[in-house]
């Protein structure tokens, strides 16, 4: 197989807009489908394209409940400075600026995800920054919000991420994270905002349904 040299033209021939479980067509994403070749896709095929594993092909969970808390909150973010980590498919980005959302930042070191974000964003008539800059340890660019949607999948890496969140998390900036209760998420220093039921696929999740959190990082109170 040929390397990928168009990231925005492989994703429009291989995944199909569409809105998704919890939030209906509220908001429209490129995503993957049973019946197109991406979701296929073997290990070895995709070094071969040299494409990482297209996290942002589907709308998770986590991401899922995080972007619908958003749209029933919009005060949260409006007029506000907002990141988007790990934004994988930008469900959250484009929720916090269909909000109200001064201006937001989608940051994903994926660039097929950067990408997916962007096509996402035109999909939905809405304008957004994007990077793919490693974030992970910076200190905070003027950001007032910070939302994070299924990062908790890895160990290490769920460590090193929650870390610098809670480092982020003061009095003026709200960080805000969404997870449907994987393995890696934080035993305390967080406080449940809402739970949602969201349906799944058990090809994806091995569940048909995941229940959903948002969750928000306390102040000085992080896990050891």
């Amino acid at each position: 197989m040929t390397p990928i040299s168009d990231p925005k033209n492989f994703i429009t021939q291989n995944t199909r807009p569409a809105g998704t479980p919890l939030l209906g067509d509220k908001i429209e994403l490129y995503l993957a489908y049973q019946d197109l070749p991406l979701w296929q896709l073997g290990e070895e095929e995709l070094d071969n394209l040299q494409l990482p594993t297209p996290f942002w092909a589907f709308a998770w969970a986590g991401g899922q409940a995080l972007a619908q808390y958003i749209l029933d909150n919009p005060d949260i973010v409006r007029g506000k400075r907002v990141l988007d980590f790990a934004c994988g498919c930008g469900i959250e980005a484009i929720a916090a600026k269909m909000s109200g959302a001064k201006n937001v930042l989608a940051a994903d070191i994926d660039p097929f995800a950067i990408a997916a974000t962007e096509l996402n964003a035109e999909l939905n008539k809405i304008t957004l920054a994007t990077t793919t800059e490693n974030l992970v340890g910076k200190d905070n660019l003027g950001w007032d919000v910070i939302l994070a949607g299924d990062v908790c999948y890895e160990g290490p890496m769920a460590k090193e991420i929650t870390s610098w969140l809670w480092q982020l998390s003061t009095a003026s900036t709200i960080v805000l994270m969404g997870d449907p209760g994987r393995t890696y998420l934080p035993k305390s220093g967080l406080k449940k905002l809402i739970a949602y039921g969201v349906q799944t696929s058990s090809a994806l999740e091995d569940t048909d349904v995941r229940n959903a959190c948002v969750w928000e990082f306390h102040q000085n109170k992080q896990a050891s």
